[in-house]
């Protein structure tokens, strides 16, 4: 049974996610390394996988027309930054008047600006 290891780019599907796994060969004219990408739709069965996450992949049996493969197990989960709020002002972006909520744009008048 062949074993890769790859990161997950993509988890939108239900118990499927894609991986993708470089690998690196010599080139021959150059005389470099280079490195390559293979992009694998693999079988998540719980949806545990999240976009970062480092897996290991069995190959398995056929499981859809590009679903060969399954996830092992999860080698290291993905750190997931959550960015705080930012507190929005009535004046709006920048701190400029009328382009807040509820201007017109442009400094144009709304209904609650006429007397």
């Amino acid at each position: 049974m062949k074993q890769v290891v790859g990161m997950v780019v993509s988890n939108k599907m239900q118990k499927s996610v894609v991986v993708a796994v470089d690998r690196l060969f010599h080139h021959t004219v150059f005389n470099r390394y280079v490195k390559r990408t293979s992009k694998f739709m693999a079988h998540d069965e719980n949806n545990l996988c999240n976009i970062g996450d480092r897996v290991r992949l069995d190959s398995s049996r056929p499981l859809s027309k590009r679903k060969h493969w399954e996830v092992a197990e999860i080698l290291k989960k993905a750190r997931i930054y959550v960015p705080p709020s930012a507190p929005v002002s009535e004046n709006g972006p920048g701190g400029r008047p009328g382009f807040g909520r509820g201007s017109g744009g442009f400094g144009a008048p709304t209904s609650s600006n006429h007397a």
